[in-house]
C-alpha cells in the first residue's frame, strides 16, 4: 500500500503580510490560508495541518480591527491552528536630533515556528513541511530537521518580495508565491461565524494599489508598456 506524503504548512503571518504590501498586493490580503496551503500540494500528498503564526496589533485601532476581522474569518472557516506572539515597545533615539520615539517589535513568532517545526518533526507529524516565510532566523530549525531527519523534506514557500538565499540554500526545494495563486485563494466576500454574525473583507483591503507609489490603481491609470 502506497503511503501518502503528509504535508504540514507553517505560515509566518507578518512576513507574508509585509511581503504582500511591498508588492502592492494589499487587495489580496483577504486570504484563505487553507486554500493557499492546498494549492501547494502535489499528487500523492495530503494536507495534515495548517499552522498560522502572528501577533495581535496594538496601539492602532484601525489595524487592530482589520486584523481581528481576518483572524475571526479564518477561525470561522476552520482547519487552521493559530499561535500568537506579542509586540514589545522599544525606544529609538535619532542620532541627528536626539528625539526618542517608540517603535513596536514583534516577539516570539520565529521562536514559535521553530519550536513547532522541530517538535512536529520529532513527533513524526509530517513527511514534508512547507515553511511560508523569508525570515533568515528560521535557518537553524531547517538545518536541524535536515540533519536529524534526512527523510523529511523542507520546502520554502517564499511570500512575495521575501526571497532569502540562506533559507533557499538549506531547504530541499523552494518557490515564490505568485499573484495568481494569491488571487485564486481569497476568502468569500462574506464569512459567517457560528452565531450568524457576518464578517466582510475590510474596505482598505479591497483597493489595488501601485507597488511603486502606493496610490490606488484605477483602470484608466494603467498604461501597457510591455508584455511578459
Amino acid at each position: 500500500m502506497i503511503k501518502n506524503d503528509r504535508v504540514s504548512v507553517y505560515i509566518d503571518g507578518f512576513n507574508l503580510y509585509f511581503g504582500m504590501l511591498q508588492k502592492g498586493f494589499r487587495h489580496l490580503l483577504w486570504l484563505d490560508l487553507v486554500c493557499l496551503s492546498k494549492s501547494f500540494l502535489r499528487p500523492g500528498q495530503i494536507l495534515s495541518a495548517v499552522n498560522y503564526f502572528t501577533s495581535y496589533v496594538r496601539n492602532n485601532p484601525e489595524k487592530e480591527k482589520r486584523q481581528n476581522t481576518f483572524i475571526e474569518a479564518l477561525q470561522a472557516r476552520g482547519g487552521i491552528n493559530m499561535q500568537f506572539g506579542y509586540f514589545q515597545m522599544k525606544n529609538f533615539t535619532c542620532r541627528s536630533c536626539g528625539h526618542t520615539y517608540p517603535d513596536p517589535a514583534e516577539k516570539m513568532t520565529d521562536v514559535n515556528i521553530s519550536v513547532s517545526l522541530i517538535s512536529d518533526a520529532y513527533e513524526d507529524k509530517f513527511d514534508t513541511a512547507i515553511l511560508m516565510s523569508g525570515d533568515s532566523d528560521l535557518v537553524p530549525p531547517v538545518k536541524i530537521i535536515r540533519n536529524r531527519f534526512p527523510k523529511k523534506k523542507i520546502v520554502i514557500a517564499f511570500p512575495p518580495a521575501r526571497l532569502n538565499n540562506s533559507l533557499q540554500y538549506e531547504a530541499n526545494a523552494s518557490f515564490v508565491i505568485g499573484r495568481k495563486t494569491l488571487k485564486d485563494c481569497q476568502l468569500p466576500d462574506v464569512v459567517k461565524k457560528p452565531n450568524g454574525f457576518e464578517l466582510r473583507c475590510p474596505s482598505k483591503w479591497q483597493k489595488e494599489v501601485c507597488a511603486g507609489c502606493g496610490t490606488e490603481i484605477k483602470p484608466m491609470d494603467l498604461k501597457v508598456t510591455g508584455e511578459n
